[in-house]
């Protein structure tokens, strides 16, 4: 692959970072509030009361304005993989763009077949055939979601393919594997659930000021019915699939959970930090306390990690520099396997060329042997195993405590409406306005610890990423995060400036 210049890899992960973070801007709103907008129409129709079709238009013309740039900022982020990472692309092509295809084929299609329907035929077909293209539009943006996310759940642990020496590429074996790996399955039900909960929030922030404004009071309580019983359905199925990522992480990415837990020192009957500071500072190996301050719960983190509350939960030094006890390999033993593999794999290619058919029969059964480390062949040093561990501690933690605080407003907001008192809750309609930003940004910092917490890796233990990126002059690869950087700037200011003044105008205008 040649030389690797860090820059160029350095620039183009900031690039797609910052991409892809002004791209989940919209996606949750979208996910969750197709859903909303399918209950709210399907309530129209069952009544036939005007004004809760007025309500989904209003809502729907919203959902129009975020559904139309996340689907362009989300087509960018796709072309990347062929202009930023072409050795990633060409390595793992063959599966990672099988999910990738299936979602523009398939879903993609039917969500904008549906959505120009539900957009423009509420005059111009039936009641039920919108409301069946409403929920099309529903089903088919989260289809879109489950291809991509088994794309990602791949990458996070890769499954049902065989590594080909001859073409150095990751090659298809069995898509199933892929589809229902249980990484994949827990990364959709995660993601689409806590985005409900984004897309629900979104309609209480908004309808919450309305009700402090004293406008729209009959639309905004009716809408912030639906969306809290969606809502707190949602951040409950959120916190159970949370668990299981955590379990699957523990299995399959331990140093990940290592990471945003905090875990140097892995042992039996491991505590879980409920509250903790980490030391600032803190290397693998400097002997120093993890944590500055922290709150624990005693054997938590065993019980998450093994359902066990004695179960060993591996710490990042464990994990580096192996435990013997625990059967876990080091970081340096891995990578002489895999520099052996890399020098068997150039060995096979050698006698290849050389017409040395026995030669390259030797070369390939040895590769086998230690292919399964090929990746760690690229490290210069074990301590290259470990993920940005404040970063992903941090993002982590601020996801739980968010996601408990949500649980906890949705369940007042309910009370509050079932009670009729929701006009009257004014420090309650505060909250809600607020709450937006906050369950915002947690939404953001899922992807940080999915996305960091698995680095210095692009495939887990099969490709890192700085052997990943395509091999051009980091030059190129800044004067295009210049470009996207005032593009995304100058569409995210145009898009909160529709989205008030549509909020201005209300749903009488929609």
């Amino acid at each position: 692959m040649g030389e690797i210049d860090l820059g160029t890899v350095n620039w183009a992960r900031a690039q797609f970072t910052l991409t892809a973070m002004y791209h989940w801007l919209f996606v949750p709103i979208t996910l969750g509030l197709s859903f909303l907008l399918a209950f709210f129409e399907s309530i129209y129709v069952r009544t036939g009361k005007e004004e809760w079709k007025r309500l989904t238009k209003f809502w729907m013309t919203l959902f129009g304005i975020n559904f139309a740039i996340g689907i362009a900022t989300g087509i960018i982020l796709e072309f990347q993989f062929g202009t930023n990472w072409s050795n990633y692309s060409w390595m793992v092509g063959d599966i990672f763009g099988a999910p990738l295809a299936i979602e523009g084929i398939f879903a993609f299609f039917l969500e904008a077949t549906f959505f120009a329907v539900m957009f423009f035929g509420w005059e111009r077909t039936t009641k039920r055939f919108h409301l069946f293209s409403t929920w099309m539009v529903a089903i088919g943006s989260n289809l879109s979601a489950l291809w991509i996310l088994v794309a990602n759940g791949w990458m996070q642990y890769p499954v049902g393919m065989a590594f080909n020496p001859d073409t150095a590429r990751f090659e298809m074996q069995n898509i199933w594997e892929v589809i229902l790996s249980p990484v994949a399955v827990a990364k959709f039900t995660h993601t689409t659930s806590s985005s409900f909960i984004v897309g629900s929030v979104f309609v209480i922030s908004i309808s919450s000021y309305y009700l402090l404004r004293g406008k729209h009071v009959d639309m905004a309580k009716k809408s912030i019915v639906v969306a809290t019983v969606f809502g707190l359905f949602s951040s409950i199925f959120t916190a159970f699939t949370g668990d299981e990522s955590a379990y699957g992480n523990a299995a399959h990415q331990p140093m990940k959970l290592a990471a945003y837990e905090g875990l140097y020192e892995g042992s039996r009957g491991a505590d879980i930090v409920a509250f903790g500071i980490l030391t600032s500072g803190k290397k693998v190996d400097d002997g120093r306390d993890p944590f500055a301050f922290e709150i624990s719960i005693p054997k938590g983190l065993s019980l998450l990690a093994t359902r066990e509350a004695d179960g060993f939960v591996p710490g990042i030094k464990d994990l580096v520099y192996g435990n013997q006890a625990e059967g876990i390999m080091s970081v340096a033993e891995k990578m002489e396997k895999g520099k052996t593999a890399i020098a068997d794999l150039a060995a096979y290619k050698a006698a290849g060329k050389a017409g040395d058919a026995p030669g390259k029969a030797a070369a390939l059964e040895r590769f086998k042997i230690n292919q399964d480390y090929l990746g760690f062949g690229y490290f210069d040093r074990p301590e290259e195993a470990v993920p940005p561990v404040a970063t992903t501690y941090y993002s982590f933690h601020y996801m739980v405590y968010v996601g408990t605080f949500i649980i906890l407003l949705l369940a007042l907001f309910l009370r509050s409406a079932l009670q009729d008192r929701l006009a009257d809750n004014r420090w309650l309609l505060r909250l809600g306005v607020g709450s937006f930003f906050l369950v915002y940004l947690a939404s953001e910092f899922g992807w940080v610890v999915a996305e960091v917490g698995r680095q210095p890796w692009a495939i887990q233990n099969m490709l890192p990423v700085k052997m990943a990126s395509t091999n051009i002059g980091a030059g190129n690869v800044q004067t295009t995060f210049v470009m996207f950087f005032v593009l995304f700037a100058i569409l995210l200011i145009a898009e909160i400036k529709i989205m008030l003044k549509q909020i201005k105008i209300g749903p009488e205008g929609a």
